[in-house]
């Protein structure tokens, strides 16, 4: 591994191994989506059924062949007892003497806490449930095939999740999930049933489920500015489709901002003066979990604005038990955003700022947009 190379006193930039095999794959999954929508697809589908494949047999090795008589004892005897409670401080110093720290004496309040601020990770896994929305033009049947996607897709995920979490605590004892380092406890989990054949087959499927990963979101993500820039919101060439029929320049520039943003890493010097490194991606990922539930809410708001303005649109489905439904969304949204502001202030309000600064580049771009069309005009 490589030493970081310091780009001042918060960030430095490296190169280790990782950071190398994550650059590869992203640059070799860019390059296959170029040449069209249906490599990209049979990319997609293969890796997606490998995973979910995995995932079963994760499920069904840990529920039926590593289920630990002790484990499933100590885990379930006492379901709703607390196990190693934390206390939640307030994020940033200057809420100190107006946001209460949070115990396990706190009631209804300190769930509520907790409950918010264990969102992130399960927010940020289920995140690319919407993305099918991201390449809807390619549907062949988008009226229908789009809803039905999402609400299939999220289905299956959280059974499959849940399910995964139990065989989890089928094989391993709550306090050894709890100790797991850097939170791979399907490794774990594995290792308990094979020993160390089962951490083997445990990478091989984390780099399976991470290249499918990967291509479902560089093959949405590029249709996300293609399509701003076809509303003249962002760059023109991102907005061109190559001879394949796929935005290339799109994918071709997604992948180069990807990649250094790998390369980047964060820099901490604590109170002894010793240096440690960070991955600057997973700051990123606590940052989008609390900007993506802004626009969350806010294209649900949208349904309660369009039936307002627009009573008389075509609908091809409706939303599922409005207006109830929605507005529980939404108060949902809120309430965790709410909690994520005050006590994961460090991660929460970078992305606030992110989706501020968004606003007056919005206008500016807005603003050369409608000078083009007088000019073409």
């Amino acid at each position: 591994m490589c030493i970081p190379i310091s780009l001042g006193s918060k960030y430095a930039i490296s190169l280790s191994v990782q950071q190398l095999v994550g650059i590869l794959m992203i640059l070799f999954i860019t390059f296959l989506n170029t040449w069209g929508v249906r490599l990209g697809k049979l990319i997609q589908n293969i890796f997606t059924s490998a995973k979910t494949l995995s995932l079963v047999g994760l499920i069904f090795l840990g529920i039926f062949i590593g289920k630990n008589a002790g484990a499933f004892s100590e885990n379930f005897s006492h379901l709703w007892a607390l196990h190693s409670p934390q206390t939640l401080e307030p994020g940033a110093n200057f809420l100190w003497g107006f946001v209460p720290t949070v115990t396990a004496a706190s009631g209804a309040f300190g769930l509520l806490v907790a409950f918010g601020v264990a969102q992130v990770g399960s927010l940020f896994s289920a995140d690319a449930w919407n993305n099918i929305g991201f390449t809807a033009a390619e549907v062949k049947n988008p009226k229908r095939d789009v809803a039905l996607s999402m609400a299939l897709g999220t289905i299956i995920v959280i059974t499959l999740y849940c399910l995964a979490n139990l065989a989890y605590l089928f094989t391993l004892p709550l306090v050894q999930i709890q100790a797991v380092p850097d939170d791979r406890v399907a490794s774990a989990a594995l290792n308990a049933i094979f020993g160390p054949v089962g951490a083997a087959i445990m990478a091989v499927a984390i780099v399976i489920s991470t290249f499918g990963c990967n291509n479902g979101l560089i093959l949405a993500g590029a249709r996300v500015s293609y399509a701003m820039a076809r509303d003249g919101l962002f760059f023109r060439s991102t907005g061109a489709l190559n001879s394949k029929g796929v935005p290339g320049s799109a994918l071709v520039y997604q992948g180069i901002w990807v990649t250094v943003l790998i390369l980047m890493r964060t820099r901490h010097v604590d109170a002894a003066g010793i240096v440690t490194y960070g991955n600057l991606y997973n700051d990123l990922l606590d940052y989008v979990v609390f900007s993506v539930l802004i626009f969350y809410a806010l294209t649900i708001a949208g349904i309660f604005v369009l039936r307002a303005k627009r009573p008389e649109a075509e609908r091809p489905y409706r939303a599922l038990g409005y207006p109830f439904v929605p507005l529980l969304y939404i108060v949902a949204a809120a309430a965790i955003m709410f909690v994520l502001l005050l006590y994961r202030t460090q991660t929460a309000w970078p992305g606030l700022v992110i989706v501020l600064l968004g606003v007056p580049v919005y206008l500016l771009w807005s603003r050369r947009r409608s000078k083009r069309g007088s000019g073409e005009q």
